[in-house]
């Protein structure tokens, strides 16, 4: 195995979980109106621009659903079939984690078709050079107050190093002596975005802690590293990406992508 050093690129695979059931939107990954629409389904979008990423060694979609399955096969994709009783996205590609080799593991979601191979290659390069770091994950800046208050945008605070120091659905911080904090010079408010790179061997300890009640208050999985005291890498990047959760998420994308 190689040696992790900054500018040194280590094996890096990323595992996009893929599940069909959606409480909002079910086999919403792959919608034959979105291949009508656009060529490709969402879970596609996702995987060829996930291979775009020059830092890693190659791609992996992580599903129990033979529809699935059978979909990425077809478009000559790399797939694994994983258990069923998975509670989330992570215990499945920690099963996949758990079969590789790879120095890092980088969770890209399923449900998001705008997802660049830069913020691949960013989210993994902030692990190879912070070496106290065991997770990175990439923050945007946010400039709308709507966006702001919008409980399903979350929010992330960091230290003066960079690692996170909270997530929330809340608007964090808090600025107590203003009405219009988005205007605040002094303070920049961040919108967390959901890809993670794990070192290989703590992904693996990660997916067997159990729930905490910051978790289960947030509904926000990586509560549980900041809860037991360690350490994320938050990398901030010019570039965003939506997931595909509602009807009225799809739509979005779909005129966005027709005015591309």
């Amino acid at each position: 195995m190689k040696k992790e050093g900054a500018g040194e690129k280590v094996n890096a695979v990323v595992v996009i979980p893929a599940r069909y059931a959606s409480t909002r939107l079910p086999g919403k990954l792959i919608l034959p109106e979105v291949k009508t629409h656009t060529g490709r389904y969402i879970i596609e979008h996702v995987y060829q621009h996930a291979r775009q990423a020059k830092r890693i060694d190659r791609v992996i979609v992580a599903t129990d659903d033979q529809r699935i399955y059978d979909i990425i096969k077809s478009f000559g994709g790399n797939v694994e079939m994983t258990s069923p009783s998975h509670n989330s996205g992570t215990d499945r590609i920690a099963e996949v984690a758990g079969r590789l080799t790879s120095d890092i593991i980088v969770n890209v979601q399923g449900d998001e078709p705008e997802i660049k191979g830069c913020m691949v290659d960013q989210v993994v390069e902030a692990l190879e050079i912070n070496k106290d770091a065991v997770m990175s994950t990439l923050a945007h800046t946010i400039k709308d107050a709507a966006e702001l208050d919008n409980p399903h945008v979350v929010k992330v605070v960091l230290d003066n190093q960079g690692y996170a120091l909270y997530f929330s659905r809340s608007p964090i911080p808090y600025v107590r002596d203003s009405r219009d904090p988005i205007h605040e010079p002094a303070i920049t408010f961040l919108r967390h975005l959901g890809i993670y790179a794990y070192r290989r061997d703590f992904l693996l300890r990660y997916s067997k802690l159990p729930a905490t009640h910051l978790e289960d208050a947030e509904k926000l999985e990586q509560l549980r590293a900041v809860a037991n005291g360690y350490k994320i890498k938050v990398a901030i990047t010019e570039y965003t990406s939506i997931g595909i959760d509602t009807r009225e998420d799809l739509k979005a994308f779909l005129e966005r992508y027709k005015h591309d």
